[in-house]
């Protein structure tokens, strides 16, 4: 949310510095993300002057372009000009050498010396939009004017300097969702850091607010209050609709607000200032001249101010004339009832509706305004009437007309202020601080919280219904040491813990050993949402049964939870391949969910029939090593990665020697790959990503993904044993065989069939090469294989090793058809 400052101190007078100020909000619970200084207009016209042509001549060379002298103050320089309304005696504006013009929808550029078709130029005379002032290109601004020659430009457009406060609103400060809401709270800082402060919140005058006539005839008819608790409006009639004046606009620019019109721009203006939504309606469009606050049949269409047509869901609230909705009640306004150049009747609405039922709407049609942002975290139902009346006295003042109704305020369920019962002891216990009495009341009547009744021991509270988040005693306390302070409650000397026993295996420590291995290994780790799209989830690879729907989603894109950590990463590859980052190697730890019938509950977090699994997600893509003048780069394959994923597995003391592992053809996300089962469960799967999966995205080179359960990592990586052993005095011995084997058989079968023939002296086995060729046959393929042989006890003998190998030869003779070439 973004407050200016400027805006700010016309509620509270301070003289304090800007920072001094984001200072004090961010102690009071209003966390300022940044302090920007700004202009009304880009730039502030630095370097820009009031200057006066004294002499115009056509260009020797060019038909469009004239030579001119220009006075700008200090000195008289030559400019070329191709503006046709150029001309002798005339003020203009000049931009000097040296400053940065920013134009009307274009890139900024600096002003320099110049020699345009070989005469020089030392400025340029601006036209509207060159200066950021307007969108007019037809020729050279031509000032009325008596200022001096060099006057800065600022002086004669009227150029504010501000300062914008952008602010991490919290959900539960919805009564800080505007310029005196903001006000109030620094009010309370100040009155609280200088006690003898008079300091008060400056609220608007409307004590001049009464109807010029009695004769508009619109009726306001709720028909559902639960809905909409509150609704009030009045009639204008004989306004002109046109452009706002320089301070409205400038308000509305400071906070990044586009000024339409302005009728709209009082409506925003009031919104920003007071923090309730506003909404004009044309009088002449309302059919019937009946308000009617309902909720149309599911399937109703409805053309929004932006002209998307929507369907209602039925349960929408809409404001109504007699005969079709005309606004989407909190949300948005209807392209067929909204204010128009050609509007002279308005009806002002001012109201308070249900926050859910809002935020219900707004997250299903996707529809995200100021408007609803405030209703849907809770309006206050009190201010409805004041900010109707204010808006109405600056509609007269700008744009003309007469109020010709009383305000019309339906309000068949008034709102009541909440009772809080404050006891000090209990405060005194929340907060690890005794504050003194007197300076707790202070605090509690500067935020506007009316004392109803005190004694020695408590207060009795009456909370008024801005304060949608302050219902309880805890609520209050937060209350006073958002402006008490909470850097001024000391912390205590003594620190009171109990030593617990940690469960084994530590799972944080293990997950932390693993990304401090997968990072030293070049790996850059991720996090995604766990909500994610609903339509990853309509392909035939999932079980839309299985699928774990939000309720009340954020949005259409964090509709579900998500199965599978793979899209998240996707869509990380895409991004920072749309930014020409193309080698990544990324991980990520994250819980995947799943809806199952018949799951029961197991512990005391986990939800009968559902099931959460911890995962880890590995991706490789582009080229695995840097480029560098002293290796070539390689690009990245299947078996980078299964290294990568081997290495993790073998550092967490995983038994793979008991994994099976199964090659996996088009199947899910994988192409061609691997997937490793321990004791029936999947361990690991790992693959090329196939095509189908990288066009969605439109990433066009390969990537490699593995997906590691890592619950079962954590259940299976201290089953064996780490044992110590000394390190071997007598030397290895290395024999090589190259085996002729059908094309079918792994090399996995090799090493589990030479193990079980040598198991005393053979240590390792590595492929080292494959070989295919149609002179060894189309079936065959060759494997070069090393056996390493050693005995921890002696030297190995040659009789020894002849008659190794050839037991190992003879089983993979007997159980593989092995031949050696």
């Amino acid at each position: 949310m973004k407050i200016s400052l400027n805006w700010l101190k016309e509620y509270v007078k301070t003289d304090e510095s800007p920072e001094k100020i984001a200072e004090w909000l961010t102690d009071c619970g209003l966390e300022v993300e940044s302090l920007e200084r700004t202009e009304s207009v880009k730039g502030g016209l630095k370097g820009i002057v009031i200057g006066e042509v004294i002499t115009c001549e056509k260009h020797p060379d060019a038909d469009r372009l004239s030579l001119t002298t220009v006075d700008t103050g200090n000195e008289i320089v030559p400019i070329v000009c191709g503006a046709p309304n150029v001309a002798a005696g005339q003020k203009v504006v000049v931009a000097t050498v040296g400053s940065v013009l920013y134009p009307t929808g274009g890139e900024s550029f600096e002003i320099k010396k110049a020699k345009i078709r070989g005469q020089q130029s030392m400025g340029m005379i601006c036209a509207e939009d060159e200066l950021g002032l307007g969108t007019s290109h037809d020729g050279i601004m031509v000032l009325d004017t008596d200022l001096p020659n060099g006057t800065p430009a600022a002086t004669f457009f009227n150029v504010e300097e501000d300062h914008c406060i952008e602010i991490g609103l919290t959900p539960n400060r919805i009564d800080a969702a505007s310029h005196m809401g903001v006000a109030r709270d620094l009010v309370a800082v100040i009155k609280h850091l200088n006690p003898g402060s008079k300091t008060e919140l400056i609220r608007p005058d409307i004590s001049q607010f009464s109807p010029d006539k009695l004769t508009a005839e619109t009726k306001i008819i709720i028909e559902d209050p639960e809905a909409c608790p509150r609704y009030t409006g009045l009639c204008i009639e004989g306004v002109k609709v046109g452009e706002s004046p320089d301070w409205l606009k400038n308000r509305l620019k400071s906070i990044g607000l586009k000024p339409i019109n302005n009728i709209v721009d009082i409506t925003n203006f009031v919104l920003h200032e007071t923090g309730q939504p506003l909404h004009a309606f044309d009088a002449a469009k309302i059919k019937g001249n009946k308000v009617v606050i309902r909720k149309p049949e599911k399937d109703t269409p409805f053309l929004t101010l932006d002209e998307e047509e929507v369907k209602l869901t039925g349960n929408d609230l809409m404001i109504c004339n007699a005969e079709e909705p005309m606004c989407m009640a909190g949300i948005l306004g209807g392209l067929d009832s909204g204010v128009t150049e050609t509007t002279t009747d308005i009806f002002l609405e001012s109201a308070c509706f249900e926050a859910s039922g809002i935020r219900k709407s707004s997250k299903h049609h996707g529809i995200n305004t100021d408007s609803s942002f405030r209703f849907e975290r809770g309006a206050d139902p009190q201010m409805t009437t004041f900010a109707l009346r204010r808006a109405a006295l600056l509609i007269k003042e700008i744009a003309g007309g007469l109020i010709t109704s009383d305000v019309l305020d339906e309000y068949p369920r008034p709102v009541k202020p909440h009772t809080v019962h404050f006891s000090y002891g209990s405060a005194w216990q929340l907060m690890g601080k005794q504050i003194e009495k007197e300076t707790i009341k202070n605090i509690i009547e500067s935020l506007e919280i009316i004392i109803k009744e005190e004694n020695a021991e408590s207060l009795v509270l009456e909370v008024p219904p801005f304060k949608v988040d302050v219902t309880r005693e805890a609520d209050v306390v937060e209350e006073i040491l958002r402006i008490y302070g909470y850097n001024n409650i000391e912390l205590p000397d003594r620190l009171h813990s109990s030593i617990v026993a940690s469960p084994r295996p530590d799972k944080e420590k293990l997950q932390n050993v693993a990304s401090d291995i997968l990072s030293s290994r070049g790996f850059n780790e991720i996090m995604n949402n766990s909500l994610t799209r609903a339509s990853y989830y309509t392909q035939e690879l999932f079980d839309p049964k299985t699928v774990v729907h939000i309720l009340n989603p954020l949005s259409q894109d964090l509709g579900v939870m998500r199965q599978t950590l793979f899209f998240g990463g996707m869509e990380t590859i895409a991004w920072n391949q749309n930014r020409k980052v193309h080698d990544l190697k990324i991980y990520e730890f994250g819980n995947v969910y799943h809806k199952e019938e018949n799951k029961e509950k197991q512990g005391p977090l986990k939800l009968p029939g559902y099931r959460e699994q911890r995962m880890l997600a590995m991706f490789i893509t582009g080229k695995i090593n840097p480029e560098s003048w002293y290796a070539p780069q390689k690009a990245a394959t299947l078996f980078d990665l299964k290294a990568e994923v081997m290495n993790l597995l073998h550092k967490m003391n995983v038994p793979l020697a008991g994994a099976s592992v199964e090659e996996i053809l088009n199947e899910g996300f994988i192409e061609a790959g691997l997937r490793f089962r321990i004791n029936d469960q999947v361990l690991a799967e790992l693959g090329e990503v196939s095509r189908s999966q990288l066009k969605p995205f439109d990433i066009k080179q390969e990537v490699f993904f593995a997906s590691v359960n890592w619950d079962l990592v954590l259940e299976t990586q201290n089953s064996i044993p780490i044992r110590y052993a000394e390190i071997p005095k007598f030397p290895e011995v290395r024999r090589d065989l190259a085996l002729l084997v059908e094309k079918q058989v792994k090399f996995q079968d090799v090493e589990t069939i030479a193990f079980k023939a040598e198991k005393k002296l053979l240590k390792k086995v590595r492929l080292f090469d494959i070989y295919k060729d149609e002179k060894i046959g189309a079936d065959m393929k060759s494997y070069a294989v090393s056996f390493t042989l050693l005995d921890e006890s002696k030297t190995l003998t040659d009789k020894e090793i002849d008659k190794t190998m050839e037991r190992i030869s003879v089983a993979l003779n007997k159980e593989l058809g092995a031949t050696i070439r």
